[in-house]
Formats: C-alpha cells, sequence, structure tokens
C-alpha cells in the first residue's frame, strides 16, 4: 500500500512524465527511459545510503566524495597495480566503509554535529581521491569493474545490469526497514534517541553501524559509477551529495529524522533524473535544470516543516 508520504512524490512524478511525454516524443521511448534509469542508478544508491543517515537524524555532506575516492581505489588497484579485479573491488567496498565508521565513530562517540563531521571528511576524501589519482583519469580497467555497465535486451530496451542491482538493493532495505526489528529501531532512534536508549536499543551501536553500512552502499554506488563511465574519475561525486539530499528530500523522507520510506527515495532520485532528462530534451541549459532542483528542494522541506508543525498541534 502507497502511504501518504510516498503518494505526493509518486503524483509529482508522474504529472512530471506526462509533461515532458507531451513535449517530447523521445521521452517515453525506451531508450530515453533505459538512459533515465542509467543516470538515476548512481545518484540513487547513494540517497539510500543517505535515507538511513537522515532516518537517523544524521545528514552525509561526505557521500558524493566518499564514492569518488572508493572508485579510484577500485580503478588504481585493478588497472595499475595488477590487483585481481575483485579484490580491487572488495578494498574499494572496505575503504568506504571505513570511511563511513570513522564518520559514525566521530559523531557517536566524540559527540560531534553529523554536519561538521561529514563536511570534515568530504574535504578528506576530495584530499585522497585527488594524491592516490594524481589528478589522472585512470583508463583501461578489466572487464569486472564495467561489468554492470554492460546491458541486457528487455523487449525492445537495453536495460543495464547496475540498474537491476539499484532496484534489488532499494527491494532489500525496504524489507529491512520495514519488516525487521532493525529498522523499527533506526526509526525510534530518528525520532528520539534518548527514548530508544530507554526502551533498551543500543543506540550508540545502532548509530555507528549505520554510518558503516551507509559507507558500504558509497561503495556500491563507487562500482555503479565506474561500471556506467568505464574509467576512475578524480573529478566524479563533486555535487552529488547535494544530488542525494535531494532524492530523499524530494522522496518524503524528513530531515529531521524518523519518517520517511526507502521507495520515496527511489521515486525522488527518479524525479531528479526525469526533469533533468526532460529538460535535456528540450533544450533547456544545465543552470536552468540545476535552479528548477533547487526550488524542488525548498518546496519539499518547506511541505515536510508545515506537515510537521500540524502534527505538534
Amino acid at each position: 500500500m502507497v502511504t501518504h508520504s510516498v503518494a505526493g512524490p509518486l503524483a509529482a512524478l508522474l504529472l512530471a512524465g506526462v509533461f515532458f511525454a507531451t513535449q517530447s516524443e523521445q521521452f517515453l521511448s525506451g531508450g530515453n527511459l533505459s538512459l533515465v534509469m542509467q543516470q538515476v542508478m548512481v545518484v540513487g544508491t547513494l540517497a539510500l545510503g543517505q535515507t538511513l543517515v537522515i532516518l537517523i537524524a544524521g545528514i552525509d555532506l561526505s557521500c558524493g566524495m566518499i564514492m569518488a575516492f572508493g572508485s579510484i581505489v577500485m580503478a588504481k588497484l585493478a588497472a595499475d597495480s595488477g590487483l585481481p579485479p575483485l579484490l580491487a573491488i572488495l578494498a574499494g567496498l572496505a575503504v568506504c566503509a571505513l570511511l563511513g565508521l570513522a564518520n559514525g565513530a566521530l559523531v557517536t562517540f566524540v559527540r560531534l554535529p553529523p554536519f561538521i563531521v561529514t563536511l570534515g571528511m568530504l574535504n578528506v576524501a576530495f584530499a585522497l581521491t585527488h594524491i592516490l589519482s594524481d589528478d589522472q583519469t585512470i583508463t583501461a580497467l578489466p572487464g569486472e569493474l564495467t561489468a554492470l555497465g554492460e546491458t541486457f535486451p528487455l523487449g525492445h530496451t537495453d536495460v543495464t545490469y547496475g540498474s537491476v542491482l539499484t532496484l534489488a538493493l532499494f527491494a532489500v532495505f525496504a524489507y529491512l526497514l520495514g519488516c525487521t526489528a532493525w529498522g523499527r529501531h533506526t526509526y525510534a532512534l530518528g525520532n528520539s534517541p534518548e527514548v530508544a536508549r530507554l526502551t533498551g536499543i543500543r543506540v550508540d551501536r545502532l548509530r555507528l553501524g549505520i554510518f558503516t553500512l551507509a559507507g558500504l552502499v558509497y561503495g556500491i554506488a563507487a562500482l555503479l559509477l565506474v561500471s556506467r563511465t568505464g574509467v576512475g574519475d578524480p573529478k566524479a561525486g563533486t555535487d552529488d551529495n547535494l544530488n542525494s539530499i535531494t532524492a530523499v528530500v524530494l522522496g518524503g523522507t524528513s530531515l529531521f529524522g524518523g519518517r520517511g520510506l526507502v521507495v520515496g527515495t527511489l521515486i525522488g532520485a527518479l524525479i531528479v533524473g526525469v526533469f533533468r532528462n526532460g529538460l535535456q530534451l528540450m533544450g533547456v541549459g544545465s543552470i536552468y535544470q540545476t535552479l528548477i532542483t533547487g526550488v524542488l528542494v525548498i518546496l519539499a522541506v518547506s511541505v515536510d516543516q508545515i506537515s510537521r508543525r500540524k502534527a505538534a498541534r
């Protein structure tokens, strides 16, 4: 059943689809919709990790650069160091999880605000990315690193394996958050850490685990990024932190924590992808695409704030 928090974003996505379909005959073509999903799979996966952090009333400004660093680790080890591709991928995932763990440890044990911690980590990951890559794009990657960017036919449309992996990840986390004790504890922590502690939830361990898990998800996004582009690009991820937050907010997850669904985040990522693709087909410049995205975020946050005030009355 579609809940109220998802109904609004879903209606917005459908309206956007109808509008752009009337503006461009290419919009509803199978190839274009597949392209939208390819564009969404990286930011959508990042937004999935971001959702976990925001659900516990945190925020992660470092996710895009953690992803970029993970992608460079994978590409560098596989292409330049001769490490077996599978081990290179595992190393990249582990590095991203460790950076997520570092974020969680500073927030949990040093009691620093998530905004400050992840802003600092953004700069750390940015520097490490450029140091490790020597500001050079890494090419000639083995096929194992780009396999998720390959396609298979579905009807008359070619679909990437990475898109399927993204949808599978959303399905897994929808189940974990909606049907397990871990999911209930996550929502409880976001609603009130003190109440969660008094009910027996080990809030510190849970918070640390969620930041670490989010880092691992960023690592999967790094693999999807490499698969889609076919290179290790040190300039990647520079604005994907904001894009991920945009997707989460547009999907109806509250920035104040404790409320939201991962399916909403997927819808939010699709809204961003559909708007950018549709506006591009209409010939609208990229700067105006960014402007419209910013307006959408402000509207979504305003709706969230208004609904919270009404609920508090």
